[in-house]
């Protein structure tokens, strides 16, 4: 026989297009359409529906981006259509683009109940949720005018459509109309046969199936009357059934499909359009599974929840029914779909706390799984803390968008640093808004890397982004997929009950350990500094405000302020979604993110100025946050100490950790400087740096050690400038190829003596480069090890990346990182492709790099991106400062930016621990009574106490979070400053685990490397 494939599929091609996709709605009659236009923000229901409406005719132009029109359509269904499959469509201009980046719509109902959402291909709205035969459309649509900044998601040319003070008043849409119309069921299930079949077809290699199908779907276009569609479209069925009831083969690889609607918390939109894209499509969701009711859609991200239960409490019953009902799925766990790389370990800890909470008290639900699809990357502090809070699997999908390597296992147990597993699955599907076609079927068995072994992979399928989640052409799809020869076998399942088969089929997975590295967009850690240095400061004053109102409920039986501070939790959660903290969003994104921060900090003040007041005493004294003790040098406003320039004084305080201290004399060597020929040298009997006529570092002798830090010929702090234009997704990316072109910049347009003892010495360093000016302070402080470098930078540049480096003398292969609860080792060589990859890593509050006797250590206040490379005698670390990306914000980073860095020579990791909490919790003065004892106590440095709070229940118990952060087995006493009559462990939900003997004011603890311990104490 001749070989037609290629004639058939395009004759189906052109059939579908120009025969069977227009007789669908054979039957149509066109609404009365009005229209009101929001001025501003938009608006609640009751105020649209109350409007003034004005005839809106198809074609008319409308929507300026950002804005929202309200339409009312209006019309009745024929009684001669009852019994019929009846749709409202409407078509605002959409076009056939990707769904959610584009116009949408809600529609209500008279009464201002939502019905479901509209979106391109999903477009209709089923006459039976409004209307029956005979009976008046009464509909209104909240139809959002919301443009595409990054067209075709490609980075440039910079685009002023993402801040409202650019994006200009142009109309973007042309409504294209709205009509009631008869679906014809033989057609549409036509439709869907030969979709189905012709894909499958298509992706079957040569041999009979194939050729069967082909065959079968020529005879049928054989069938079809092409002038007589929807009278001869179920003859055409018939040819075609006996080809689709050829069932699957036993070893058909089984795919769980699931639905699923990706809606990032903010990017390409603020917040404010998330709200309405979650309410769009969860009421999209709901209404399909009346008419599917096989779906099953998994949905995370608590915070969308709470908006729509705030907002839309009709919505709020129907997803409550739906969850109930086994239709709708709370996965993840976590407040959003946050990074992981950049929060901090209490912070990664709250987005599980008030995730699993918020779907245990809203519907009773436990949510076993960690969901986080699309996130830059996964810190290897997350398996434990996932277990922590009671999950077991965990799911991701970005890893396949590495550019180098692929990690080589679909299923697997992911170990942590401290040794905890997780089952994990990485969907071979490639993607989690698949449309279950064929091709993506085919992908996901063909990709399955666990082939032998195990059997199944999870789909995720749907239209995220306000596009509406899955859809009718996918739910029929699954439906002829279940069980056809020459697919997988599509079933449609929670991901719970696929995790559960899958850790059942392949229980003895290979183990990946570590971090689980994404080789791209490797720029998140780094862009949008402003965030970032927001996101820094808001977690520890968090940590402050929660210590210092435990002390005061304790200690002054003051009242506890829980409502404020899950409030403010819930704020910095959010921030810490994958498109916001990685400042990968638009400028009105990042605009509000800023201000955020700065309502964020001012309310976290006056909470722990609360706090101090309630302990209070007429004496000044200091507040120590940090998890060690500490005798230091501190800057106030006033009072008796060595003056400063504009106003202020630096005095000699010491505090216990955790606890409150005091204004002491200082009796140990001065704080020095002395200008010699080599230099400006500041010394203070600890510490001796030499910095020279360029305000750059030539050396850096601890005394103790007597070791030079500097490498010799080179020179520290050296500021450098690269060219910074990725290939791709400017916002996210560095390339590698940025290293090979740089400006170092070497000269000072001042040298300055600030400060020069006896307690503090300081040189300011002034730069200019191009439009943009760094003035730095070099800051010695009496008594400290630690060289601390205060900065501003005024950052005008254009596509520029600004680095700070320190060559230090020490021989090594690994750095080592701190990450959440604990610190990472990573190979700086780069023998291999995956070493080679990792040319820029993310870091906390210090990277440290030494051989066994010696160390140096790079702390920073608000700094995440990092390099670190060798050279003969040299490690050089470096600090990503700031960039300025074009897109999607075409003005990042240009700004003032304020942060500091520090040099610690001849430190240990044990010392890099101290002083990182050190320079991101200054001690802060305030009129306190020193005679409380700190609240809780560790006797062993390597076990640092976290977090100190009152327990969540409000029972006034106090919690305390503890981890061991050297990597080192320790045991040690947590002595308590109050009567205590019972110790438990509790997991992060609080919920008792195994309970401890407390002893003499105290109880023992023993910790693996990097364990985490949560312990509630009841007095």
């Amino acid at each position: 026989m001749h070989d037609r494939e290629r004639q058939t599929a395009a004759r189906l091609d052109r059939v579908l297009a120009q025969r069977i996709r227009p007789a669908l709605y054979p039957l149509r009659n066109p609404l009365t359409v009005t229209a009101w236009h929001a001025p501003g923000e938009p608006v609640a229901v009751d105020h649209a529906l109350a409007a003034d409406y004005t005839a809106f005719e198809p074609g008319t132009p409308w929507g300026p981006p950002w804005s929202t029109t309200w339409l009312h359509l209006t019309g009745a269904v024929p009684a001669d259509w009852a019994g019929r499959h009846v749709d409202v469509l409407v078509d605002l201009g959409f076009t056939d683009s990707w769904p959610g980046f584009q116009a949408e719509g809600l529609a209500f109902d008279a009464l201002g109940v939502p019905v479901k959402g509209i979106a391109p291909r999903n477009h209709h709205v089923p006459v039976a949720a409004v209307a029956a035969g005979g009976e008046a459309i009464d509909l209104f649509v909240e139809a959002a005018a919301n443009p595409m900044p990054m067209p075709g998601f490609r980075a440039w040319p910079p685009s002023p459509l993402g801040d409202r003070a650019t994006a200009g008043t142009e109309p973007l849409y042309r409504f294209a109309g709205a009509e009631v119309a008869v679906r014809d069921e033989a057609v549409w299930h036509l439709l869907h046969d030969l979709e189905v079949l012709s894909q499958l077809g298509g992706q079957l290699p040569p041999g009979q199936r194939r050729a069967e199908i082909w065959y079968a779907v020529g005879r049928a276009l054989d069938a079809l009357d092409l002038h007589a569609v929807n009278a001869t479209a179920q003859a055409a069925r018939d040819v075609l059934a006996p080809v689709l009831a050829r069932p699957a083969h036993s070893s058909a690889h089984r795919v769980s499909a699931v639905g699923h609607a990706h809606i990032d918390t903010a990017w390409l939109w603020p917040l404010r359009e998330t709200v309405r894209k979650a309410t769009r499509t969860f009421a999209t969701v709901t209404q399909l599974a009346t008419e599917y009711p096989e779906l099953v859609f998994a949905a995370s991200q608590a915070q969308q929840y709470a908006w729509i239960r705030e907002r839309r409490p009709q919505l709020w019953q129907r997803i409550a029914k739906a969850v109930a009902d086994g239709t709708f799925v709370p996965v993840g766990g976590m407040w959003v779909e946050s990074d992981t790389n950049l929060p901090g370990g209490e912070a990664l800890a709250r987005q599980l706390i008030h995730g699993k909470r918020f779907f245990l008290e809203a519907f009773g639900v436990e949510t076993r799984e960690v969901w986080l699809p699309d996130s830059f990357g996964y810190s290897p502090a997350l398996p434990q803390l996932a277990r922590l809070a009671g999950n077991d699997w965990f799911l991701t999908q970005k890893l396949s968008w590495s550019a180098v390597n692929r990690i080589p296992h679909s299923t697997f147990w992911w170990e942590g640093i401290d040794g905890t597993r997780l089952f994990t699955h990485m969907p071979p599907v490639d993607t989690y808004n698949a449309e279950l076609t064929a091709a993506e079927l085919n992908r996901a068995e063909t990709q399955f890397a666990d082939a032998g072994p195990a059997t199944m992979s999870l789909v995720p399928f749907g239209y995220g982004d306000g596009g509406g989640g899955p859809n009718r052409d996918m739910l029929e799809r699954a439906r002829r997929l279940r069980d056809l020869d020459g697919s997988p076998a599509v079933t449609i399942r929670s991901p719970a009950e696929f995790f559960a088969a899958a850790q059942e089929e392949y229980a003895d997975a290979p183990v990946w350990v570590g971090e689980l590295y994404l080789e791209l967009h490797r720029a998140t850690y780094t862009t949008q500094a402003k965030t970032k240095a927001g996101n820094r400061r808001s977690e520890h004053l968090l940590r402050e405000a929660e210590l210092w109102a435990a002390t005061a409920a304790r200690y002054a039986n003051a009242p506890y302020p829980y409502e404020r501070l899950e409030k403010v939790w819930q704020q910095v959660l959010t921030l810490q979604f994958h498109d916001i903290l990685p400042g990968s969003s638009i400028a009105w994104v990042n605009q509000e993110a800023r201000e955020a921060y700065a309502r964020i900090q001012a309310e976290l003040e006056e909470l722990i100025a609360d706090a101090a007041t309630e302990l209070g005493a007429s004496a000044p004294a200091v507040l120590n946050a940090a998890p060690h003790a500490r005798d230091e040098v501190i800057v106030v406003p006033s009072g008796a100490g060595q003056p400063l320039p504009g106003g202020r004084y630096a005095v000699w305080a010491s505090a216990p950790a955790l606890g409150i201290g005091a204004i002491a004399e200082y009796a140990g060597p001065p704080a020095t400087v002395a200008t010699t020929d080599a230099g400006v040298v500041l010394d203070n009997g600890v510490l001796r740096v030499v910095v020279d006529g360029d305000g750059l570092i030539t050396s850096a002798v601890d005394v103790h050690s007597g070791r030079e830090a500097v490498a010799a010929g080179q020179r520290g702090n050296l500021l450098q400038v690269h060219p910074d234009h990725p290939t791709n997704w400017d916002a996210w990316d560095i390339d590698a190829h940025y290293r090979n072109t740089v400006t170092d910049l070497t000269t000072a347009e001042s040298v300055t003596v600030r400060a020069d003892g006896p307690l503090l010495a300081e040189v300011e360093v002034v730069r200019v480069f191009g439009a943009s000016r760094m003035t730095q302070t070099y800051r010695l402080a009496a008594g400290s090890p630690r060289l601390d470098v205060d900065t501003t930078v005024d950052w005008r540049e254009s596509e520029k990346v600004l680095k700070a480096a320190f060559p230090v003398g020490v021989h090594t292969d690994h750095a080592t990182a701190e990450i959440q609860y604990g610190h990472l080792r990573r190979p700086i060589h780069t023998n291999t492709s995956w070493d080679d990859a990792r040319f820029e890593i993310w870091a906390h509050r210090w990277m440290h790099v030494g051989e066994p006797s010696y160390g140096v250590a790079v702390l920073n206040d608000a700094t995440y991106g990092h390099d670190v490379t060798r050279g003969p005698g040299t490690t050089t670390v470096r600090l990503t400062l700031v960039r300025a990306p074009h897109s999607p914000d075409p003005h990042a980073d240009q700004d003032v930016h304020r942060f500091a860095y520090a040099l610690l020579p001849g430190a240990s990791v044990g010392d890099a621990i101290a002083e990182g909490y050190r320079l991101n919790l200054p001690l802060r003065v305030a009129a306190v009574n020193p005679a409380n004892p700190p609240l809780v106590a560790s006797s062993q440095p390597g076990v640092v106490v976290e977090a100190v709070k009152l327990a969540d229940d409000r029972g006034g118990d106090l919690v305390v979070r503890l981890y061991e952060a050297r990597g080192d087995q320790a045991a040690a006493r947590l002595t308590v400053g109050f009567p205590v009559r019972a110790a438990t462990v509790v997991d992060l939900l609080e919920r008792r685990l195994t309970d401890l003997v407390v002893a003499d004011g105290g109880v023992d603890v023993t910790l693996r490397p990097f364990e985490i311990l949560t312990l509630r104490l009841s007095a």
